[in-house]
């Protein structure tokens, strides 16, 4: 069963890394609307709400799962109150591969969780860029999984087939929801995407 207080301290390590992407999405705010501006194409409030939170949880995820497992557990800690503990390890170690499928299928969070933390990618990405495909949301799933379990390799993590696979599934259920919610709710989609100044 998955534990409440498990999924509790992956969130306060996710914020170390959404916090600081809130500040850079505000600070860059300015700029990309000249650009958008230039290009005749302005961006709505809704949009950039939506835009800043996927951008949070990017770079939330990017902390989860580009460090080594210390630095997570260490900013947790730093979080509860300790003083950080992360300063005896190593940041690159040699990381292991795994390429037997359906090994770490039986522990429901790390099942749930591979799934989930890729689902936004699938729903965010098509929410607020046009011309968004399921080849593409294929390709999206499999590029950024697959960079991401290679990049584990180098950090003392490691390379699991299983994750790519589940990844992999939540971009397409993420990209999946996206479809069924322009079924249900026509036109939502549209009203966040950027739209030509007359």
């Amino acid at each position: 069963m998955m534990s409440a207080g498990r999924l509790i301290r992956y969130l306060f390590a996710m914020a170390w890394g959404a916090l600081p992407a809130l500040v850079v999405c505000l600070a860059l705010l300015p700029l990309r609307q000249r650009r958008l501006s230039r290009r005749g194409l302005a961006s709505g409030f809704p949009r950039e709400i939506v835009l800043t939170l996927f951008w949070m949880f990017a770079a939330a995820m990017a902390l989860l799962t580009l460090t080594p497992r210390w630095v997570v557990s260490s900013l947790i800690d730093v979080w509860n109150g300790y003083r950080w503990n992360g300063a005896a390890y190593p940041y690159f170690a040699m990381g292991t591969i795994s390429l037997r499928p359906f090994q770490t299928l039986y522990d429901p969070f790390i099942f749930i969780g591979n799934v989930a933390m890729f689902l936004p990618f699938g729903f965010f990405v098509p929410l607020l860029w046009r011309r968004f495909s399921w080849p593409r949301a294929v390709t999206l799933g499999a590029g950024i999984t697959l960079f991401v379990e290679t990049c584990q390799l180098s950090v003392g993590r490691a390379f699991d087939i299983d994750d790519l696979m589940l990844n992999a599934l939540g971009v397409l259920l993420g990209y999946g929801l996206w479809r069924l919610w322009r079924r249900l709710a026509p036109g939502g989609a549209e009203r966040l995407w950027c739209r030509e100044i007359n």
